[in-house]
């Protein structure tokens, strides 16, 4: 538990301070667009996770890897140079979490809210307007919606706004009434 504290307090500061060099150089979206990207390329890749996390790679080695990805994907230079800090100082691993936490002091920043849209079929552009429109009003600020298709929760949808998750999925509700025959 001390240690997710301790990543986490890693993370923010990292977050932190690149922010802030981003905010002095005007290029903030442009930073959080190549996290956003970064992120995904993550979630898309273990071999990529496995590279940033593991311990058998040295941290030149993972500098190296990240700085090239960065180029290869024309990042801005801030970002790239981030990269190469974060590993020489064998932070690479809090890679994930200085996403998430960079993802936060910009909604903080922007005042736009995120918030993840969770479907069994992917979602039509109407679909996603109508919920977009939804959560303005729900939440008086205007969401950034990022729509993920999860076959598993089998219709209905999940919508995580920061830590609080609205679950109307087919999923839960059988999982419920599953409950509730077992207790009768």
């Amino acid at each position: 538990m001390a240690d997710d504290f301790k990543a986490n307090e890693v993370s923010e500061r990292y977050a932190r301070a690149l922010f802030e060099l981003a905010d002095e150089a005007g290029r903030i979206d442009a930073v959080r667009g190549d996290l956003r990207t970064l992120k995904a390329m993550l979630a898309d890749s273990a071999e990529l996770r496995r590279a940033v996390t593991s311990p058998v790679y040295s941290a030149e080695d993972k500098g190296k890897a990240l700085v090239a990805l960065a180029v290869k994907s024309k990042f801005d230079m801030l970002t790239a140079k981030f990269l190469g800090l974060l590993t020489q100082n064998q932070r690479a691993a809090a890679l994930p979490g200085v996403i998430a936490a960079y993802d936060k002091l910009w909604a903080a920043h922007t005042g736009i809210v995120s918030a993840e849209v969770v479907s069994a079929q992917p979602l039509s552009a109407a679909q996603l307007k109508n919920i977009k429109s939804a959560l303005r009003t729900a939440l008086g600020a205007d969401p950034e919606l990022e729509a993920r298709v999860d076959p598993s929760i089998l219709g209905g949808l999940k919508v995580k706004v920061g830590s609080k998750l609205f679950d109307a999925s087919l999923k839960t509700k059988l999982d419920t009434l599953k409950f509730a025959l077992k207790r009768a």
